[in-house]
């Protein structure tokens, strides 16, 4: 008869006592494994599923989740035009071929143009996104984003957001609406850029409402598209104008500030302005010093 001994259990082996030898040993390894066995209350069991939850909602469970804060750029347009002799702000004219090369340097470049609802989405609520998602936004309305923008856009099946100032519809020289909704029908989002484009900070608080409120109610009456967020005229914004744009119902207003656009200055999103002297060089230059 030989005996071995492991910790926690014992065990004979022989002829004589195997039957007995091995009945004891089960017995054994049950005393074991219910010493070693966690014995929870519920207090202790809520706690654990409380750190669980607070580890899953907050983030700090890396992990476990991952958070929806990425900056994205937001690239700022405005005429799509050559600038005719004389023009009071020659900088704001991208001539049509420029505005396509730097299209195509985009897409060489892995980016992918998205809505800034499509963004809104993926910072509030973990939709997804490309890879290299970018917002091309075109303010004020004129004739050349049509024109020109939308069929380079269009071959790359990329939308744009138009800011549009409501009475940019009554000019020849801007957009029609026929236009605008020519641009909706493509996929572009509209958004509102007031109605007279005044200086928001000088405004009384009627005609402060008047411009805020007033021209995303005039937008959705005339196309039927939810026109939810806001762009302040010439960037030009206060805690006054802040409140009146939240107040109005946006999800979230895009400024003149330089830089990308994040999800913790949602009413006060940077974008790239691109001017008609960067050429492709200073298109290309401006997204690597911000990308990298």
């Amino acid at each position: 008869m030989r005996w071995y001994v492991t910790p926690g259990m014992s065990c004979v082996t022989g002829a004589a006592g195997a039957e007995g030898a091995s009945s004891n040993a089960t017995e054994t390894a049950k005393r074991t494994v219910r010493r070693i066995r966690p014995e929870l209350t519920l207090a202790q069991a809520a706690a654990i599923f409380a750190v669980v939850g607070f580890l899953l909602t907050t983030g700090a469970g890396t992990a476990a989740t991952r958070a929806h804060d990425r900056p994205v750029p937001i690239l700022m347009y405005h005429v799509i035009a050559a600038p005719p002799p004389g023009a009071a702000l020659p900088e704001l004219f991208v001539r049509p071929a420029d505005f396509a090369a730097e299209m195509d340097w985009l897409a060489a470049h892995g980016f992918h143009a998205v809505t800034l609802h499509r963004v809104y989405d993926y910072w509030l609520r973990g939709a997804p996104l490309p890879p290299h998602p970018i917002v091309l936004s075109f303010d004020d309305g004129t004739l050349g984003q049509h024109i020109h923008a939308m069929p380079v856009l269009a071959k790359l099946h990329w939308p744009g957001v138009l800011n549009l100032k409501v009475n940019a519809l009554k000019s020849r020289y801007t957009l029609p609406a026929w236009r605008v909704r020519a641009m909706i029908a493509a996929g572009w989002e509209l958004d509102a850029h007031t109605i007279t484009h005044p200086d928001l900070t000088q405004v009384s608080d009627a005609q402060l409402w008047h411009e805020v409120h007033g021209s995303r109610v005039e937008l959705q009456r005339m196309f039927h598209v939810p026109v939810d967020f806001f762009c302040y005229p010439s960037g030009r914004y206060d805690a006054r104008v802040v409140a009146a744009v939240r107040r109005a119902g946006y999800l979230g207003a895009t400024t003149t500030n330089y830089g990308l656009a994040r999800p913790r200055d949602i009413y006060t999103l940077g974008r790239i302005r691109i001017d008609g002297s960067d050429r492709l060089t200073g298109f290309a230059r401006k997204l690597q010093s911000l990308m990298r």
